[in-house]
């Protein structure tokens, strides 16, 4: 005991304290110009106006609060989705893809903060939930969402006029003035520039401006252009020189990156596996030539796998492989991800451990050896946006509307798309394969098309604009292009989100006004001051000076939690502020174990600075372990539940985390500042009498 108060009476740790003091009131006052910054510009414009702009106090950023549907009002649409007609192994892609289009034409019409998840009940079905902040009509929402993905093939008007000289000087002007402005947003961010005033001001990309150029999270597969621009830099970084893109020049920031999680399993984090394959193909196997037999081609693999090694793979895949372009590629299929292959090929290559090469393994292709190569979390990369758009001469000439005109072929008649290789150059390609009505369509099509373009769109956006070499029969037929494996790969996604629709039936519908929401804010405003109130009387009243201090580091909890609801942000829901009201008085539960345990020690006539250091040390199991297991729970709310529930506890982890923060290091801080001599000498202040 003789060592604790030498270290309380030691100047040095005097010193100490005052330092942590000093923090915590700087940490305070940062809180509180995020949570009422608007209030303090205020202040700031009606000083300056006063005093005719003599004192000019500086703006600081606002923050505002991100509300919910339920407070901002709007409109939340559950969608039943139908896969009983699509294969197991396609479901969680045409799910996934679905969701994309439906994000996608919500984030067209400008609604701020969509939520759009799928969502697998306890009967096994599979839904598709929809919130629209702001959003009060739900027929115009309704009619915004639709109810599948409209894939069509377009051709090229006729008829379009040649461009002059002089329109194409004016083409080149404009290309000329569009990379002058780019290269002066560019030097403005390389020189500090706010990356999303930039954003605002200079791009032309109409779903990110009014965003401050945010791009949200991609994956590699995803946007493999952007990705490739940002994988190697640092968090914070932009791009050094313009990016020369298809739309126009980009500038692109990393904002951050994570791991993605799997989209029906938010514990597990998404894989993505490296491999190689030998295929044998058999006579009566899909896109197969060989005359041999399923028997043979067995016998044949299992040679392959007696000869088989990491070290001879891909040699035995060249001269061996069925597959087209195998003698190129040596099998190489790059690196995918869930439902890229067919079922029992994405469960074999799961099972393998890295290095190891499977048994054979029988797809609707034949026989296969997968050499499993590597395995990785599939990244998402945060990405910010400017673009500056340049023009190309059809769109000088026609205009990009009157380009292209419909076709009768659409999604409908769509079977499949999946991706294959060249076989001449080994380059990643995507075959189409119709129902036998979009058989003859696109044969029409093509034979009036030869050695012209003829353009597909998902959701009104071109995704490929192929030219037809010669007329197409049979219903089959193939887009090529300078793309890479994964650029294919999400083309395929892509077309089979349109070809194959999940059927959606809306089986709920809610309409939440303003009012509603506003009134509610004001409710739990209400119950925010009564249950700090209380707290804060109940605190003073037992326990006096050493309450009245809580009081103030409830304050500074307080502000730091709205702080970082604001910076992070937290999606503030009813629920969510239900758990922050919850959390203040919580917020106490640790001070008062330690003013309890505070009080049994005076009362064992132990000197203040011995008792308050004692006080803290028995009360600190109890905290950690109360707080540790709040922690747990909310964690599994946060994992296991809907959004509702999940604000709820988003907001009381924060609450909780923030507490101990206070109690242990706020709280003890104050009384630890207080002479004890003083304190001592009036023993009423703490509620003990020797």
């Amino acid at each position: 005991m003789a060592n604790i108060l030498e270290s309380l009476l030691n100047p040095g740790e005097r010193g100490k304290v005052r330092w942590i003091f000093v923090l915590i009131i700087i940490i305070a006052l940062g809180a509180g110009l995020i949570v009422g910054g608007n209030y303090y510009n205020r202040g700031a414009d009606w000083l300056s106006g006063k005093t005719n702009n003599y004192v000019k106090l500086p703006h600081v950023k606002e923050f505002p609060f991100r509300l919910g549907l339920d407070l901002q009002g709007g409109t939340h649409l559950v969608y039943k989705a139908n896969v009983e007609n699509i294969p197991a192994a396609e479901r969680a892609n045409a799910l996934a893809g679905t969701r994309d289009v439906i994000e996608r034409r919500v984030n067209v019409f400008g609604v701020s903060e969509p939520v759009v998840q799928t969502n697998r009940t306890g009967a096994g079905e599979y839904e598709v939930v929809v919130e629209l902040a702001g959003v009060k009509d739900v027929n115009e929402a309704i009619k915004m969402i639709g109810e599948t993905p409209i894939l069509e093939f377009k051709e090229e008007k006729t008829g379009a006029p040649e461009l002059t000289a002089e329109q194409k000087k004016q083409v080149d002007d404009f290309n000329k003035a569009a990379e002058s402005r780019a290269v002066e947003a560019l030097g403005k961010i390389i020189s500090g520039g706010d990356f999303s005033a930039l954003a605002r001001e200079y791009s032309e990309d109409t779903e990110t401006k009014d965003k401050g150029g945010d791009m949200g999270f991609l994956t590699e597969s995803q946007e493999p252009q952007v990705v490739s621009a940002v994988k190697n830099l640092e968090p914070g970084k932009t791009t050094n020189d313009l990016v020369r893109t298809s739309g126009g020049y980009e500038i692109f920031k990393l904002e951050g990156k994570r791991e993605k999680k799997n989209p029906f399993n938010s514990n597990e984090t998404e894989k993505e596996i490296k491999a190689s394959h030998i295929l044998i193909c058999y006579e009566g196997a899909t896109r197969c030539e060989s005359k041999l037999s399923k028997d043979d081609a067995l016998k044949k693999i299992n040679e392959l796998k007696s000869q088989a090694n990491a070290a001879n793979f891909k040699e035995l895949a060249k001269k061996n492989s069925t597959e087209p372009g195998a003698a190129q590629s040596g099998g190489d299929l790059g690196w995918f991800s869930s439902g890229a292959m067919v079922k029992a090929f994405e469960d074999a290559a799961k099972s393998l451990k890295v290095g190891d090469i499977s048994a054979p393994v029988e797809t609707e292709f034949g026989y296969h050896l997968i050499f499993k190569e590597g395995e990785r979390p599939v990244v998402e990369y945060n990405v910010r946006n400017i673009l500056v758009k340049t023009k190309s001469e059809a769109e000088a000439a026609a205009g990009a509307d009157a380009e292209w005109q419909n076709t009768e072929l659409t999604g409908k008649n769509l079977k499949r798309a999946i991706v294959q290789f060249d076989p001449n150059d080994n380059m990643p390609e995507v075959s189409l394969e119709f129902d036998d009505e979009g058989s003859q369509m696109f044969a029409d099509i093509t034979k009036r098309n030869v050695g012209r373009p003829v353009a597909i769109f998902l959701d009104g956006f071109a995704i490929s604009v192929p030219t037809v070499n010669e007329e197409i029969t049979g219903g089959k037929a193939v887009i090529s292009g300078k793309f890479n494996i994964n650029e294919a790969r999400l083309l395929a996604q892509r077309l089979n989100a349109g070809a194959l629709p999940v059927p959606v039936e809306l089986v709920s519908q809610e309409n939440v006004g303003a009012s509603l929401g506003q009134e509610s804010i004001r409710a739990s405003f209400i119950a925010g001051l009564f249950a700090f109130a209380l707290v804060a009387l109940f605190m003073i009243l037992f326990y006096r000076f050493p309450g009245f201090l809580a009081v103030f580091a409830l304050i500074i909890y307080s502000l730091i939690v709205m702080a970082v609801f604001k910076i992070w942000p937290v999606t503030l829901t009813l629920a969510g502020l239900a758990g922050f009201i919850m959390s203040i008085g919580m917020a106490v539960d640790a001070n008062v174990l330690i003013f309890a345990r505070l009080r049994e020690e005076l009362r064992r006539g132990k000197p203040l600075d011995a008792a308050l250091e004692e006080g803290f040390m028995r009360a600190w199991p109890s905290i950690r372990d109360s707080n540790f297991f709040t922690i747990i729970t909310c964690v599994i709310l946060i994992f296991f539940t809907t959004s509702v529930v999940k604000g709820f506890a988003i907001t009381l982890i924060i609450g909780v985390a923030v507490s101990m923060f206070s109690a242990i290091i706020i709280t003890r801080n104050f009384l630890r500042l207080i002479p004890t001599s003083w304190l001592e000498k009036k023993n009423w202040l703490i509620g003990v009498h020797k």
